[in-house]
C-alpha cells in the first residue's frame, strides 16, 4: 500500500482523505471484481483500516463508500450516494482562473445561506470524464453550465438559484 497516495471520497456529506485506496484496489481487483458488495466491503475495509482511521460509529458509512469507489474503479455498475443539497464540481487543474471560480462559488453559496457539495477536481483524467472541451468548467447538479471560461457572479447566481428551486420541486 502505497502510504503517500490520499484519494478524497464522498462519506456522508464529508469529503475524507484516504490513505493506500488506489492501491489496495489494484492489488484486489482481480479477485474481488466479481463478488459480492459484502465480499468486497468486508476485504476494503481490512486492508484500509490499517493505514486509516475509521470511526466506528460511521464504519457502515466508509464501508458503502469504499464498495461504491471500488466498483467505479472496476467500471461497473454502482449505487451512487444520495445528497440532500446542490452537487456543484469545478473542473480546472488549479490555476488563477478555476481557483478563482471555486471561490466564488463559495463566495455566492455563503450569501444565499445555501447547502452544497462543492469539490474541485484537479485531476486530469477525472476532468477528461466530464467530456469538457475547456477549464475551467462548471458542472451544477451532473449538468455543464460553463466550460472553458470564468463566468460572471451574477452568472453564478442565477445557475445556483434555478439549481436550487429545481431541487426544491423534487
Amino acid at each position: 500500500m502505497d502510504k503517500s497516495e490520499v484519494t478524497r471520497i464522498k462519506i456522508g456529506n464529508n469529503r475524507i482523505g484516504i490513505i493506500g485506496l488506489k492501491s489496495v484496489f489494484k492489488e484486489i481487483a482481480e479477485n474481488f471484481s466479481m463478488k459480492t458488495d459484502k465480499e468486497a466491503e468486508t476485504e476494503l475495509m481490512n486492508r484500509l483500516s490499517k493505514a486509516n482511521y475509521i470511526p466506528v460509529k460511521v464504519k457502515e458509512r466508509y464501508g458503502r463508500a469504499f464498495v461504491r469507489e471500488f466498483r467505479k474503479y472496476n467500471g461497473q455498475p454502482f449505487e451512487d450516494e444520495v445528497s440532500g443539497g446542490i452537487e456543484i464540481k469545478v473542473l480546472g487543474q488549479g490555476c488563477n482562473r478555476c481557483d478563482k471560480l471555486e471561490k466564488d462559488v463559495m463566495d455566492i453559496l455563503t450569501k444565499l445561506n445555501m447547502p452544497a457539495d462543492l469539490e474541485h477536481v484537479r485531476d486530469m483524467k477525472e476532468i477528461a470524464s466530464y467530456g469538457v472541451m475547456g477549464v475551467p468548467a462548471l458542472i451544477i447538479n451532473k449538468k455543464v453550465v460553463c466550460s472553458g471560461q470564468t463566468p460572471s457572479k451574477s452568472s453564478l447566481k442565477k445557475w445556483l438559484e434555478e439549481a436550487r428551486d429545481s431541487k426544491a420541486k423534487l
